[in-house]
């Protein structure tokens, strides 16, 4: 990392390495950057390809790509191609799946398509081919009104294997009784070989939606949406609720995938580096040329507008552990907004919404997290773009349930001053910043990301690709901000003070929550039971047993494709650094084409910490960015940083050798990245941090910790599993003991005890002594940089 006393070291260093590069480097993106558009800059409006027809041929430079936009000419499926010089590939096919009830049956759908299909008859082949693939990604998605099948691999031979099982898997699915029964919901004997067992549900979606609907976030996001959208699909739960999974039946199952998965109700993309024709041929050849055109009927309406605001007051489980028991009431006020495929008004509200609840100096976040009324924002808080018509939610959760009249009118109020005054011209230009690095920064799914972004305006017909024409946005954007100085303040009264369809929806906990739940299950239960006949229950009787036998036997894959050893290249990329020192700190050097982005990485080792330090590491990591540090105070340093990096990160880092178990490397992990040209400035705020942090704050750092707090026990319903497998492996490994201190329920349990405190004057003095330790050149380990 950088000297302490000399923090700029490892800056004048990468300067040097920059100027004698610079002309190679500028060389090798323009060349890198080129080659795998240009066979894309070549297809013409009208032409035909495979079947298709091109509409569209779009150059997006300052994501270095070309978009190529097609339908199909018998099934009118659409098609965008985004050709990239990315070697790593993907392909996806969505599919608009709007249900009307619910009994989770896109949900449902998604699962069952899984079990086998025409030409590839077998159980689960997406799990079956990660043995005989080099795939990067492989999954499937259910949303509200979307279901996307997605898959990434670097290989083209690979690409085509996986493309062949997605296509069959989507579109000749076998759906069999036996895999709907086993995805969705049976009865079935509690011991299936015991037919005087109770009979009991089963169901591998059933049971998941349970688990789901444990979390209170869960339940109040899930409410807000049916609330606020009531008139049509979003009023409905696309997962499944659990009770009302158990009225679907098979032929419904199957009626829906005849309704929704048909080309014509389909959007396929491809990106990266290989060629766009072989994409369409197979496509082409393998599902649209056995497909006519059809009109489906799955088009999401507008709400109507609402002539009076509203609001609702639902129930959840209480939270054992909440770090205050009597403090479990949730709030927020919620606004429909405009159709997102106004893709400029929706870049708007999508910036409003960061403006009003992002970071330290945001309003919302000075009015209400900074005021203790609650531990954190409200679930869904702030702009949301991934239904037809855009949402702008704010509140709090963790309220006494007489503070709600409380919350409510410091949303109105601080609205009100926000219109009156305005923004900050800082905190506009964070935004800004923010947009312009996050083009310049891609990570390796970088195309898998772009399609999960610009779905939901594609899927209700606004354009894919003018959605990712971001220079075009913020032109229009600055011109706008220009001729009007309070544009951003009319935005504000038009879609929130002026509004009137807006949703004031209170969330209690409720001690039997779960039993009156349970309950109910168990009467539809034996509403069931009891109407079966003798043939009835023999029939379930012998179907568990059939579903036993068909899970356990062994299944023959030859039908399943398979990479060859001769389809793998033998060559691989080798990167290249270098290793020096700066500080007599060690160094490492990677010059890589970053498109003007400078990465940063560097590891302190707490292997010498204090043990009784330990269990306060995660804290110390969470709060050592978001206090003051140098001459700023906390939000001053925020604001830095939104202005100068892309944010800068510290992470507890545990891992065993690989050659001994038993050897633990344990360290603090920092990283942040930033524009080259503000590389001085991101290492300065490091050094501030390293050299100046504020940690005596207690009123700051009560507000995150409760705010943590909050954060680790709304996870846990959703994260049981690794909470389980973490401490099953802290008894067999000492990493594994570390990392149940570090992240696991023992932590919990530890966040949950400091968030109770009154008082912070004993954290602040061990996080002190941890700085002490470990903020001091002695204990950096290495540094990773990344240069363009």
């Amino acid at each position: 990392m950088f000297s302490c006393r000399k923090p700029r070291n490892i800056y004048q260093y990468f300067k040097q390495i920059k100027s004698l590069n610079s002309l190679n480097s500028f060389r090798s993106r323009r060349k890198i950057y080129s080659a795998a558009v240009n066979n894309a800059e070549k297809f013409s409006i009208g032409q035909r390809l495979h079947g298709y027809v091109v509409e569209k041929v779009q150059p997006v430079p300052e994501l270095y790509l070309t978009a190529v936009q097609l339908q199909h000419d018998i099934t009118g499926a659409q098609h965008v191609h985004i050709a990239r010089e990315d070697n790593n590939n993907v392909f996806s096919v969505g599919l608009r799946t709007t249900p009307m009830d619910n009994t989770g049956v896109p949900h449902i759908l998604e699962h069952t398509t899984l079990c086998g299909s025409e030409h590839f008859p077998c159980r689960d082949p997406f799990f079956k081919m990660l043995t005989r693939s080099l795939s990067t990604f492989m999954n499937a998605f259910t949303a509200s009104d979307w279901t996307l099948y997605p898959f990434s691999t670097q290989n083209a031979q690979d690409f085509e294997n996986l493309l062949s099982v997605y296509l069959d898997a989507v579109f000749f699915p076998k759906l069999e009784k036996l895999d709907f029964l086993q995805e969705g919901w049976r009865l079935e004997h509690k011991e299936v070989n015991d037919p005087n067992s109770p009979i009991v549900y089963k169901g591998v979606v059933f049971n998941e939606m349970k688990g789901a609907f444990t979390s209170p976030e869960q339940v109040y996001s899930q409410h807000l949406q049916n609330k606020l959208y009531p008139s049509h699909t979003y009023s409905y739960v696309s997962g499944g609720e659990p009770l009302a999974i158990l009225d679907l039946t098979w032929e419904e199952l199957k009626q829906f995938h005849a309704d929704h998965y048909h080309p014509s109700n389909a959007r396929f993309y491809t990106y990266g580096n290989m060629r766009l024709e072989r994409h369409l041929e197979l496509i082409n050849e393998q599902v649209l040329s056995k497909f006519t055109k059809i009109k489906p009927s799955t088009a999401v309406p507008d709400e109507l507008p609402w002539s009076e605001s509203r609001s609702a007051t639902v129930s959840c489980a209480k939270d054992v552990m909440a770090p205050d028991s009597e403090k479990q009431t949730t709030v927020s006020v919620s606004y429909l907004l405009n159709s997102i495929t106004d893709v400029f008004e929706s870049s708007v509200l999508s910036m409003l919404g960061t403006l009003l609840t992002s970071g330290a100096t945001s309003p919302f976040y000075k009015a209400l997290l900074e005021s203790n009324i609650g531990s954190d924002f409200s679930p869904s808080t702030g702009y949301s773009g991934s239904l037809k018509q855009g949402s702008f939610s704010v509140g709090l959760q963790g309220i006494s349930k007489d503070d709600v009249s409380v919350v409510t009118d410091i949303i109105e109020k601080t609205l009100d001053k926000v219109i009156e005054e305005g923004f900050p011209q800082e905190r506009i230009d964070a935004v800004l910043h923010t947009v312009e690095l996050s083009m310049k920064h891609q990570t390796a799914n970088f195309g898998l990301g772009l399609v999960v972004s610009v779905l939901p305006i594609w899927n209700h017909d606004g354009s894919a690709i003018g959605a990712i024409e971001i220079n075009k946005i913020l032109a229009t954007f600055k011109e706008c901000i220009a001729k009007n100085p309070k544009f951003l303040q009319e935005k504000l009264k038009q879609y929130f003070k002026d509004n009137k369809h807006n949703l004031t929806l209170v969330m209690n906990p409720k001690d039997d929550f779960m039993e009156e739940k349970q309950k109910e299950e168990e009467e539809k239960l034996k509403q069931m039971v009891d109407t079966l006949t003798d043939s009835d229950r023999k029939n379930i009787f012998q179907i568990g047993l059939e579903l036993t036998r068909k899970q356990s036997e062994q299944e023959d894959l030859s039908s399943l494709p398979t990479l060859k050893i001769s389809d793998i290249d033998r060559t691989g990329e080798v990167t290249v650094v270098s290793n020096t020192t700066t500080a007599n700190i060690p160094l490492q050097l990677c010059e890589q084409p970053t498109n003007g982005v400078t990465y940063f990485r560097a590891v302190a080792d707490m292997r010498q910490l204090s043990k009784d330090l330990l269990p306060y590491v995660p804290i110390f990591c969470n709060v050592l960015t978001q206090m003051g540090a140098g001459k700023m105070n906390f939000r001053e340093l925020s604001q830095q940083i939104e202005l100068k990096t892309g944010g800068l990160a510290v992470h507890s880092h545990v891992a065993s050798s690989v050659f001994d178990m038993n050897s633990v490397e344990q360290g603090i992990l920092f990283s942040s990245y930033c524009l080259d040209k503000n590389a001085s400035d991101m290492f300065a705020l490091w050094s501030d941090i390293f050299n100046e942090i504020n940690l005596s704050d207690e009123d700051r750092l009560s507000t995150l910790v409760k705010m943590e707090a909050n954060e680790l026990a709304m996870g846990i319903s959703h994260s049981g599993h690794a909470y389980a497998m973490g401490h099953a492996s802290s008894l067999l490994t000492p990493s594994g003991q570390i990392s149940e201190t570090l992240f696991g329920l023992r932590h919990v349990k530890h966040m949950k005890q400091i968030a109770g405190k009154q008082e912070m004057t004993d954290l602040v003095k061990k996080l002190q002594l941890i700085a002490k330790q470990l903020l001091n050149k002695n204990s950096i380990r290495y540094e990773e940089g990344m240069l363009s």
